[in-house]
């Protein structure tokens, strides 16, 4: 992106920021999708922040997703995890779908008209993004999807989605194709409710969805989903949430600090105490650690694409996987410390002037999203395919 495009983006941004936090605490409270901020998105061009500008998006890469995801995230968290979540989507389609689906879809992701929902969570396979026990079936109509998911970030509002399936009902679970399917082809039913502790304004309710799709619109080739994981859902995701989770935390300790040193600090806080200082350097350190480790790893995803090499390396994958669990880790523990610092009545209660009792439940998903676990465990298992130890 060139540096005037790159700058009216970041403008534009800036003007969304406005709006999110506007309306931020009602989506939470209301544990509902922000509908002026999504409107201000659609309207803004950054729904087409990665489409090429030859399909009239505006052509970012990796670096200005991650700077403009921390922009939304200052304003509203939930709002700033679903256009992240989007716009991962629309990587995939950018680098995995064919021509002529590409050519239908990317003009409309660019004119703000095509917010794209992902699902790929199941009743039995859980958040395991390479499994799923919902197959395919052909019909007259086409590929029949039969699909029930207990989590779908924004689905209710979703103009298309991008579904995880297994690519026949005699294929194991772990063959699975991706499909996109525009929402006049679904049936859609929503499943329960979203009464969550936290990233309440992503109304992330379970979907049924059933319908036809044309074959044309298998993304990636039929049983190929692993390869569009591994070199984009998975990748631009773990950058994506990183930055939202920084750009949430980065925007607590702005307005921590600036509490602080206005006239309004509480008086049980002495700014000129040994132990506050140290508790705000720690804050700031894993902040400045996520930072570090969230730009290392964009340039290294960024150079090999450029390159055109896989991002299936050993090395790369432990990056990524680091990235989130680190990311998620921290990101918590210094809004963790923020509230002990800012104490009962500034930090723990709900409608004080620092949102941090917001910030503090958001951030506490993070860990739980692709959970950590699961990552680390993965990580494990790399690091003894790694002998030579190649570090980021």
């Amino acid at each position: 992106m060139e540096l005037s495009q790159r700058s009216a983006a970041l403008e534009a941004a800036a003007r969304v920021r406005t709006i999110l936090r506007q309306h931020a605490g009602a989506a939470d409270e209301q544990a509902r999708v922000c509908e002026p901020g999504m409107a201000e998105l659609r309207r803004s061009g950054l729904m087409g922040l990665l489409v090429p500008q030859e399909r009239g998006g505006l052509g970012g890469d990796l670096s200005d997703l991650v700077e403009i995801a921390q922009v939304l995230a200052d304003g509203c968290t939930s709002t700033a995890m679903i256009w992240a979540m989007h716009c991962q989507q629309a990587d995939v389609l950018i680098h995995f779908a064919a021509q002529p689906l590409r050519d239908r879809l990317l003009p409309r992701i660019a004119r703000g008209e095509l917010y794209l929902a992902s699902v790929t969570t199941g009743p039995s396979t859980g958040g395991h993004l390479l499994s799923s026990a919902s197959p395919l079936t052909d019909t007259e109509q086409g590929l029949w999807v039969d699909r029930e998911a207990p989590i779908v970030t924004g689905g209710l509002v979703a103009d298309g989605f991008l579904i995880t399936m297994r690519s026949s009902p005699d294929a194991p679970e772990n063959e699975v194709s991706l499909v996109y399917a525009d929402r006049d082809q679904m049936d859609v039913v929503e499943r329960g409710d979203w009464d969550t502790l936290g990233m309440r304004g992503t109304h992330s309710v379970g979907l049924k969805l059933s319908g036809a799709v044309p074959r044309s619109q298998v993304v990636g080739g039929d049983g190929a989903f692993r390869t569009v994981a591994l070199e984009s859902m998975a990748p631009v995701g773990h950058l994506a949430w990183a930055a939202c989770w920084l750009g949430a935390a980065r925007s607590a300790l702005g307005e921590l600090v600036g509490l602080l040193r206005s006239a309004e600090r509480p008086g049980s806080i002495d700014i000129r105490s040994e132990l506050v200082a140290e508790r705000l350097a720690r804050i700031r350190m894993d902040l400045e650690l996520v930072g570090a480790y969230l730009c290392r790893v964009t340039a290294e995803v960024s150079q090999l694409r450029a390159a055109g090499a896989s991002l299936a390396g050993t090395a790369t994958q432990i990056h990524l996987n680091t990235l989130k669990v680190i990311a998620a880790d921290l990101t918590f523990r210094s809004v963790d410390r923020m509230v002990q610092l800012a104490g009962l009545s500034l930090g723990y209660r709900r409608g004080s002037a620092l949102p941090l009792e917001r910030h503090f439940r958001d951030l506490r998903s993070a860990a739980l999203n692709y959970a950590n676990d699961r990552l680390l465990t993965a990580t494990g298992a790399l690091t003894l395919m790694d002998r030579s130890v190649n570090l980021a």
